[in-house]
Order: structure tokens, then sequence, then C-alpha cells
């Protein structure tokens, strides 16, 4: 592992008692970059955020955090993570400031600098006037800008994102993004997971699209985006793409397009479509750029999972 790595896995694998819930992946996080990990549910996600946490054993394979072994240096690696989890771990029983203190004894902060800490990150998320209020008294925003917050309070070098923004609305997401690439910015690597295809693409360098434990795709957003989708997307809304003889057309133009169901969406090249649009009288068509969205669904297909 060199020194510019800051997560390296090599052949890693998790395997609750024969359900296989990561197979086997590779993958590494330079230090100082925000790197994305994308799957629809049951894809691997939580496993792989749980191993690098030292939360859950590596069923075989290699990871390694800041070279050290996950296996052998928990307690070394626990105190370089900040870790927010998908769930809420507030004391109601205590107030926002009593909240970040009592975190800050679990790595032996002393208590003038663990004020100081707090009051930088209640100053860094905009929650200074909250510091005396109870956590059930803030908004949804608010308790996920106080858990970063509290995660950052021991000055960690990686910070594990588990869904951060998870049920906020657009200005406290955007509010969490800005003060996220102002860690980023300072140095501090991020491994992040996250259902909003827009949240990846706005703060990830990197990332990797898994699903049924293996990945899928890697690269920048850019890239992924070029290679699985292509630079622009036609959206065609038709209910009934066979009957009407619409996906017969777009086959016999060679194009790369998917049934969505409700709409057929037409990828890569799409110059040679503005020659049959005179025939869509009855049809809403879109031209719009290709996205994120558009690469996670093409690799991990359009069914709902539990």
């Amino acid at each position: 592992m060199t020194p510019s790595i800051a997560i390296e896995a090599n052949r890693l694998t998790k395997d609750y008692s024969g359900l296989v819930a990561v197979d086997s992946v590779d993958f590494s996080v330079s230090k100082g970059e925000c790197f994305g990990v994308l799957g629809p549910n049951g894809a691997g996600k939580t496993s792989i955020m749980k191993m690098v946490c030292c939360i859950s054993p590596v069923t075989s394979g290699q990871l390694v955090v800041q070279c050290m072994d996950v296996m052998r240096q928990r307690r070394a690696i626990k105190s370089v993570l900040g870790v927010v989890s998908q769930a809420d771990s507030l004391d109601p029983g205590l107030n926002v400031m009593q909240n970040l203190l009592s975190h800050a004894r679990f790595f032996n902060i002393p208590g003038t600098l663990a004020k100081e800490r707090a009051w930088a990150a209640l100053d860094l998320f905009q929650l200074r006037e909250k510091a005396s209020a109870s956590p059930d008294h803030l908004s949804g925003g608010m308790r996920r800008r106080l858990l970063i917050g509290r995660a950052l309070l021991h000055e960690p070098s990686i910070l594990i994102l588990d869904e951060p923004t998870t049920g906020l609305d657009p200005q406290s997401r955007h509010l969490v993004w800005d003060r996220l690439l102002q860690l980023k910015h300072q140095g501090i690597t991020m491994l992040l997971t996250t259902h909003y295809m827009d949240e990846a693409a706005y703060l990830c360098d990197r990332l990797m699209v898994i699903d049924l434990g293996k990945i899928l795709a890697e690269g920048t957003p850019e890239k992924l985006v070029r290679t699985h989708a292509g630079e622009q997307v036609v959206q065609i809304q038709t209910l009934a793409p066979h009957s009407n003889g619409l996906l017969e057309q777009l086959e016999a133009q060679g194009l790369d397009y998917e049934d969505a169901g409700d709409s057929v969406l037409v990828f890569g090249d799409t110059s040679s479509l503005s020659k049959s649009e005179s025939s869509w009288s009855g049809y809403h068509v879109v031209r719009r750029p290709a996205n994120l969205e558009d690469v996670f669904l093409r690799l991990t297909g359009r069914w709902l999972r539990d």
C-alpha cells in the first residue's frame, strides 16, 4: 500500500453463512478524495462500510486503512475514522453541546480542547444558536449536520458517510454538500454511500457502482456517464412502444435504447433520430444531457429491490 492511498481492498469478501454480500472486490481510495459507493438495496454497500469501520470482520481478502490491517489494528483504525451512519445516534437526554462533549470523551480529548472543537463544529454547520437545545427540537437537517460535526471532533483523517443527507430538504442538503467540500479541500478523505445521484456527481472524485456484491463499473462520474450513457439521452414518452412500431424503428437504425415502461430512452449517438421525428407527432420527445442516474439504472436495472 503506497503512502498516497487511504483505503485499499484486495479480493475483499464478506460471507454471512453462505450469503455472499461482498464478492472478492478490489478498490482503493486516495488520500484527500471523496470516493462514492453506489448500488441498490442489498448490493453490499453497508457491508463494505462496516468492514472499513471495523464493525464487521472480513471473511477473506485484505482491507487496509491508513496502512493498517482491519483484522489486526482495529483500535488504531477507529481512532482515524469519523463515522456518520444512517442511524440517528444522538442522545435525547443531553443538549446539543453535551452530545458533542460526551462524544469527545470517547477519544480522550481534554475538556477545554473538546469545547473549542465543539464550538468550531457548531459554527461550521451553522448550529451555534442551538447549543443549549435538545436534539428532539432540531429539524432533520440540523440533526444530520450535528452528527457530521460530532464525527469531526477528534479530527479524523477519513470521514465515513453512510447516506448523510437522506430525508433532507434541498436547502439542508446543499449546506451539507458545501461543508463536505470544505472538509475535502482541507485534505480529509471521504468514503460516501448515497442514493442521490446528483449528490454523488457533485461530491465524488471517483465512485464505483456495485450490485450483488460485485463491482460493475468504476471511474470518475464524468467518465462513467460518457462510457455507459453517452453525452445525450433522447426520452420518448409512449405507453405502447411495442404496438406502435417504435422499438422496431429504433432497432432498424441500430440505436442503443432501453424500454423504461412509460418511455423509451435512446443513448449514444442520436443524430439519426432527427430523420424520424417527423413521424412522432403523438409522442412527447425530450432531449437532455445524460447523467449518473442513467448510468446507475442501466447497470443495475429498473426493478425494485427490498
